[in-house]
């Protein structure tokens, strides 16, 4: 592939020339970063395998001729935002997408609470104070985007999935409730709300995932929504159902989801992730 250094595109302008993609590694995280890779942005990537991240940046580097630069933390940790902003201080940023998260599947009582509990702190902790910082900075500059990861199952309850989905439920009022505060400032802030997500560790989870949608085409569809909606379903599942269970009263949406939660969940209780299993690093 011909090498794209110094590459000039709509979204680079507009977002570049610098993005952070955190749970880089896999999934959609490494989506993303092919993607803006070919779009000519330089990268910061963020995630827990170090050995993967420097792999994905020689491979970017030679494929699009793009500055990568690679930072292997785990953003659970109560520090580790403080410090990536720190690391990150003097870059020139105008894209966030945060995508770094996990959760859980089976009945509550089944999970590790530790585990639940950091999947709080990944999953809303961290976005709240990764958005604060990283937007504060695009809004003096006046511009930037802010890609945030609601799911499908964050708008109502979901059994089997309870505490992932609140934390989904909690990032999409999040997104909905920051835009049109960052807008004026020229800072643009994207929920991404798919369904299941076709990647390698959902399989190994044991997870049915019917019509999942690809990391490529959640990436995708982000960023052709990024700078014209608040919220995008990327992928036909995440539509039809999305659309479908909207018409529902709330307590028949939340028996509805049980049931979906139910059908994927084909080995017990595993640790995973409805919305993107494998974002992690």
């Amino acid at each position: 592939m011909t090498k794209t250094q110094n590459k000039d595109t709509a979204l680079k302008r507009r977002f570049g020339p610098t993005a952070v993609i955190t749970g880089a590694s896999d999934g959609i995280g490494r989506a993303f970063a092919v993607q803006l890779a070919e779009q000519g942005f330089d990268l910061i990537l963020v995630a827990r395998r170090d050995s993967v991240l420097q792999e994905m940046a020689q491979d970017l580097t030679a494929r699009f001729g793009v500055d990568v630069r690679v930072l292997a933390m785990d953003l659970s940790n109560v520090a580790a935002v403080s410090e990536l902003l720190q690391l990150t201080e003097s870059d020139p940023v105008g894209l966030v997408v945060a995508a770094a998260g996990f959760g859980s599947i089976g009945r509550f009582l089944d999970q590790e609470v530790a585990s639940e509990i950091n999947m709080v702190d990944l999953n809303c902790r961290s976005v709240v104070e990764l958005s604060y910082g990283f937007a504060h900075r695009m809004a003096a500059e006046g511009r930037g985007g802010i890609v945030l990861f609601g799911s499908l199952v964050g708008f109502n309850g979901a059994p089997l999935s309870a505490t992932y989905a609140a934390t989904k439920g909690f990032v999409q009022s999040f997104a909905e409730g920051i835009a049109p505060e960052m807008r004026p400032q020229g800072v643009h802030v994207l929920s991404v709300a798919p369904g299941p997500v076709g990647t390698g560790f959902a399989a190994r989870a044991g997870m049915q995932m019917g019509q999942a949608a690809s990391p490529d085409t959640i990436a995708r569809g982000a960023l052709a929504a990024l700078g014209r909606r608040t919220t995008v379903r990327p992928g036909f599942l995440a539509k039809f159902l999305g659309y479908s269970l909207a018409i529902l009263p709330r307590w028949v949406r939340v028996r509805v989801m049980g049931l979906i939660m139910k059908g994927m969940n084909s080995t017990g209780p595993a640790r995973n992730a409805a919305q993107a299993p494998a974002t992690r690093g």
